[in-house]
Formats: C-alpha cells, structure tokens, sequence
C-alpha cells in the first residue's frame, strides 16, 4: 500500500495539539521542527508528505483558539525539503482559481528538477471564498465555474510543461549550439479563461514530464475531473462502505474516459490514535479532545458547511436545514448525510467531525490499525492512505514505529525505496511529449 505523510500545520490535525506539553506550538513556521518531521517520515519509508494550502486564513476560529493562521507557503517549503531529503515524495496544493498557468508550470517544473523528480501538484479549486478577497477579486467564483476555469487552467499548465521536448538541451560546447530550435514549442491556447499566443516555458520539460498530479475533489464534478486528469486522489470517507463506493464508482469513471484504472490511486485520509494497547489509542483521544477551547468545535463544523453559522441554533438539537453553500461541496454533503442517517444534533456532529474534519478515524491498538488498514486495501476501498497524525512528532512516530512494521511483516508495505522518481516509487507512468507520441503513432 501506499502511504503519504500529511503534515501541514506543524503540529498536528486535532485542532487541540498545538497546547499538548510534548508539542511545538510554533511548529508551523519552526523550519527545524519540520525538518526533523519530514526526516522521520523519509527514514520510515512514507512514499511523500503532503502539505495543504489555501490562499487565505482559515475561518473555522474567530476567537483566537484555532492555530491554522499561520503556515509556510508550500513550495518555498518544499525546494527547502527538497535538499534535505533523498527519495520521499513532495507534494503541495496550489489553486487553480488564485494561480496562472505560467507561474504554476515553472514553480513546480523548479521543484521537479530541485528535487531529482520528486515533485507532486495537488489541484484545487480553492473552496474559501476569503482567498477571494486577499486577491482583490469579486466574490468567490461559483463551484461549476471553478471546475471550469480548473480543466482550462490544467490543459495549459500541461502545454507549458511541453513547451520544450526532454532533449531539447544538447548543450553542445564544440557546434556552439545550446538547444535545439526544432525542439522548442511555443504554446497557442484560446479558450474561455485563458489566451495565449505563443507562450514559452523558461525552464525545461519537468524531470518526470509532469508532476504527479494529485486531486481532492469528492462532489460529481470532483470525481469526474479526477477520473480525467489527477493520478492520486486524495479524498475524506468516514466509513469503509463509502470508502468502496467512491474508489468503485472513480476506478469506473477513469475507464470511461480511456484510462487504466491502476494508473489512479485512491487515497483516503486516516487520522489514526494508537498504542500497544486499544486503551492507548482512546486515552489519546480524550487528552486531546479535553483540550478543544470552547466554541471552537462548533466554529470548525460552521466552515465545514460552507461558513454557516450554527451558533444561533441548539447544540443539542438537529442540524437545520441549511442554505446554498459555494464552499466545498463533497465535504458539506458528507456532514449532511451523517445527520440524516444517524439523526445525530450538531453537538455529535461537532465532537466527531471537529477529530479528523470528516476523514477515516482509526482508533485502537498498533495491530489494530494495521488490521484495519489491510482490510480497506485488501476489500476495494482504497489503494494507500494519507496519514493525517492528529498531533506531532508523538502520533507520527507511534504509527512510523508501531503500524508500519506490523504492515511491513505482513507484506503489505515496502522495506526499502525503489530506485527513480516519484512516478517510478508509485508505478504511475511518465508521460511522453505530444511530439514523441505522435512520432510513434
């Protein structure tokens, strides 16, 4: 199975870890304490970290409790990572709707190259409408228009990456020639978003051709633009049952649209608490959740559902039926399932979502995990998961020390890198210049 490290904000994903004494409480911007997570997670065989972003400060705390304010942009980050590390996946999130084509082709073609083919582009659409006004812009683009701006955005970014072949670059000293002008593609693009006439890259083709294209989308629209383009697909399942019925129905969609299913690999989010014990696992939970300042799970579960605000409401009554969001959609919807089905009050809803925000939950003993674990992989639900560690480094050295060997043993996760890029380490494939394609077609 594959195994990401998801290890944005330092400290950990339980929005209490920033107060637990073994903590960093500036871990978000300690590049030390980063570096020394990012180091651990290479030296126990994680096949990338995976860092989160949004262009604009989280809206789930008002108050002053929440930590989520303040983070390193990813891909300065990143390059920092890049020198610090030898084979373990870097993958960041950039938006598509606060971003240019251009500018997003060369950072990550840069990090590409920094890190010898180590480079991962996690594609959003950016669900916070205040990214909207960091930038000056109208109010937050509608969630189909966001999608539609995304698949022009991703055909460009591609073009860009294309603009020159891999050999391109003879760099010959003796004929005086740098590169080869038949080699060179200048890139013409009309569309509804975006008109480029004659456009060039000025770095060369990424060592892996493209990054490893990495999505998180879950709505319909989500899905399907994930059965087109993305390679790893982050996503959120609360329970094996949805976990199947999502990697089902994307696996399905990635087919329909003429591509090998096996070259998609579906990564759930898993927040696992853990011990030599089950008992170890629950008591971490319960320290952590002792430590939630007040109003603070019920602010998250507002942004959550698209920046709606429950205070207003009954916390121990059922969650209202709740306006038109332009925030995410797939997470929303999930919420809204779960009370219906389980007739859960908003403060159930807050208590269990404000853990792992939505994602699988593990919770038990070492060999309880890995249990749970083999049986998602083993049963169709998932290809790997992004651990989230719900506080670090303790959560994350407990799972790289007590599941991965257990995993490990029973042959279910690797005892060594392989050699090559982070396409190579994955099985995905390099893509082949248009020209090279069509020389062979």
């Amino acid at each position: 199975m594959i195994l990401g490290a998801y290890i944005s904000y330092g400290t950990g994903h339980h929005p209490a870890a920033w107060r637990m004494d073994r903590s960093c409480a500036d871990a978000a911007q300690n590049i030390d304490h980063y570096t020394s997570l990012v180091q651990h997670a290479e030296d126990n065989l994680f096949d990338f970290i995976f860092l989160s972003d949004t262009p604009s400060v989280f809206a789930d705390d008002h108050l002053g409790y929440g930590s989520r304010v303040v983070v390193f942009e990813p891909l300065t980050f990143l390059a920092a990572m890049a020198v610090q590390t030898r084979h373990i996946g870097l993958i960041a999130t950039s938006s598509t709707s606060y971003k240019e084509p251009f500018n997003l082709a060369r950072e990550y073609a840069s990090l590409d190259w920094i890190s010898g083919g180590r480079a991962g582009w996690n594609l959003v659409t950016s669900s916070k409408a205040g990214a909207a006004v960091n930038f000056g812009h109208a109010p937050h683009a509608e969630h189909e228009a966001r999608y539609d701006r995304a698949g022009e955005f991703f055909d460009l970014t591609c073009r860009f990456w294309d603009s020159w072949e891999d050999d391109a670059f003879p760099r010959d000293k003796a004929s005086g020639l740098f590169y080869d002008p038949a080699k060179r593609h200048p890139v013409h693009f009309e569309g509804q978003h975006f008109r480029i006439a004659g456009g060039l890259l000025n770095i060369a083709r990424p060592v892996q051709g493209r990054p490893v294209i990495v999505q998180a989308g879950a709505s319909a629209t989500g899905r399907d633009f994930a059965a087109r383009h993305a390679e790893l697909v982050f996503t959120a399942s609360g329970s094996i049952e949805d976990a199947r019925e999502f990697y089902r129905d994307v696996k399905a969609r990635a087919a329909r649209h003429g591509r090998d299913p096996d070259q998609l690999k579906i990564l759930p989010g898993c927040s696992p608490y853990c011990g030599p014990t089950a008992d170890h696992g629950r008591r971490k939970l319960q320290d952590l959740q002792d430590k939630v300042a007040p109003g603070l799970a019920l602010s998250m579960l507002s942004d959550l559902l698209g920046g709606f605000d429950l205070s207003p409401y009954d916390i121990d009554g059922p969650l209202p039926p709740l306006p038109r969001s332009n925030g995410n959609q797939s997470r929303r919807a999930m919420i809204e399932k779960l009370a219906a089905q389980q007739g859960t009050t908003i403060r159930s809803l807050y208590e269990r979502l404000v853990v792992a925000r939505g994602h699988f939950m593990a919770i038990g003993s070492y060999q309880d995990i890995a249990d749970e674990l083999v049986e998602w992989v083993a049963t169709g639900a998932a290809d790997g998961f992004n651990i989230m560690p719900p506080q670090m480094p303790d959560f994350l050295h407990d799972f790289s020390q007590g599941v991965i060997p257990l995993l490990q043993r029973a042959g279910w996760f690797k005892q060594a890198y392989r050699t090559g890029t982070l396409r190579d380490k994955l099985g995905l494939d390099r893509p082949r210049h248009p020209r090279a394609r069509a020389s062979v077609e």
